[in-house]
């Protein structure tokens, strides 16, 4: 391959052309001299294959963090390399400053970091490093051939997790938390409590809390005391079929949809329960089993970072028999799916009976802001027939709602900006009563 300066050196000589007295001879004679600097210069220019490439750097970050990729290059041959490098990225990685000039001895290595802002979720590769090899003069270079180049370029992946914006909410919810254990600690048993331990009796304690089998063999007089339930099991299941590709909002429906499953399975781990999570739509997606601690939130967010919805209709018996056949044991069951009246009714509704015997059940749905905006606009002939299409998808949504409900089914249907604390509302508000 030649450069733009075989080019200028022709066009150069041409200017000369006037003064041959055979112009068609000194044509030819400009040509071979030109095509003959070329080809030698391309001969005499290092191999760009005779390299070894390694990389190294950043591979996990969050969606709108930035990461630094170093690629190694190593000269294995007896000749400088004197080119170009170009480490091309897939588009959504973000890659800045992909071309780099390169001057390499024999036995040196060098070292170019890329900076990558990815803009998408999910596992962004590197593409396909691509030498190419000057030679002496400039006028040729060797390249590495398509396949050659991809076959030789070291791979590597940024895994880019949810930007788990929910988190604003943590502290809040996390200190209602508290407040519900500090307020069972003094109101005693109840409804969503558990035995905690005993102890001695002091001034002020419930006579009713008094173990008198206890007190009995200690000669002392003991006390029950009670805290919130705690390692019961929360599931989170994510329908990523086509209704989650639905952009509510500035985002598709999948991510509130995560962010609110993070945002409950922080909260749940802090309170004590087993957080457990599945992905489904034709078939199971990510699964993150039983889990508690400090454990299951970077396990969590490493499963859901490379989600991405499918264009299928979710297949609901599935997702019952995936639910049944992992939990033997009552749990909540957070189905975070859309309130459509078609596979709602024909699908999930068929086989929630045999769920809802074992399990507590809540349909967590994102409301869209489009709807609501269409609803009350009415200014013009359009905007009317508008609103009345808009009026009818809220009527079928409350029906799918009430035909849930019909079945002991809890239905949250919130906003985007709201949906997650809305989840996690519901959860402690059935903790506090003892609903888990």
């Amino acid at each position: 391959m030649i450069t733009w300066r075989p080019v200028a050196l022709f066009a150069a000589c041409l200017l000369t052309l006037p003064l041959w007295p055979w112009p068609y001879v000194g044509l030819l004679v400009m040509l071979v001299i030109t095509v003959g600097i070329s080809v030698t210069d391309a001969v005499l220019a290092a191999s760009p294959g005779n390299v070894t490439m390694w990389r190294t750097g950043d591979s996990v970050t969050r969606l709108g963090g930035t990461v630094t990729v170093t690629l190694h290059v190593r000269n294995d041959g007896g000749q400088a390399i004197t080119g170009r490098v170009r480490d091309a990225w897939t588009p959504s990685a973000g890659a800045h400053g992909e071309e780099y000039a390169l001057t390499l001895p024999p036995g040196a290595t060098a070292k170019l970091a890329t900076t990558l802002t990815p803009t998408r979720r999910g596992d962004r590769p590197s593409a396909r490093v691509t030498i190419r090899s000057y030679g002496p003069l400039g006028f040729a270079y060797r390249q590495t051939p398509h396949k050659a180049a991809r076959l030789a370029t070291p791979q590597w992946k940024i895994r880019v997790l949810p930007p788990f914006h929910a988190r604003k909410h943590l502290s809040e919810k996390l200190a209602r938390l508290r407040v519900i254990e500090g307020a069972v600690a003094v109101r005693g048993r109840g409804q969503g409590t558990e035995f905690d331990a005993l102890r001695e009796y002091v001034a002020g304690d419930d006579v009713r809390s008094i173990d008198w089998r206890a007190t009995a063999r200690r000669q002392s007089i003991v006390v029950k005391t009670w805290r919130v339930e705690r390692d019961r099991r929360v599931l989170s299941v994510i329908d990523t079929g086509r209704t989650s590709a639905v952009r509510v909002g500035d985002e598709p429906r999948l991510d509130a949809q995560i962010e609110a499953c993070l945002l409950l399975s922080t909260v749940a781990s802090y309170a004590g329960d087993r957080v457990d999570a599945l992905a489904v739509d034709t078939e199971v997606r990510a699964a993150v089993e039983s889990g508690s601690g400090k454990t299951v939130m970077p396990r969590l967010i490493r499963a859901m970072a490379p989600l991405q919805p499918a264009l299928v209709e979710t297949d609901f018996g599935l997702v019952v028999s995936e639910v049944l056949r992992r939990e033997s044991k009552r749990a909540l069951v957070v189905l975070f799916t859309s309130l459509e009246p078609g596979a709602i009714t024909e699908s999930l509704l068929p086989a929630l009976p045999q769920l809802a015997a074992r399990h507590k059940i809540i349909v967590a749905t994102v409301a869209d802001p489009e709807v609501a905006r269409l609803r009350s606009s009415r200014s013009e002939m359009l905007d009317i027939y508008r609103a009345a299409a808009a009026e009818q998808s809220l009527v079928e949504r409350r029906k799918v709602a009430a035909a849930l409900a019909r079945h002991d089914v809890e239905v949250i249907d919130a906003p985007a900006d709201q949906f997650a604390p809305a989840v996690v509302d519901k959860y402690l508000m059935l903790k506090t009563t003892g609903g888990l």
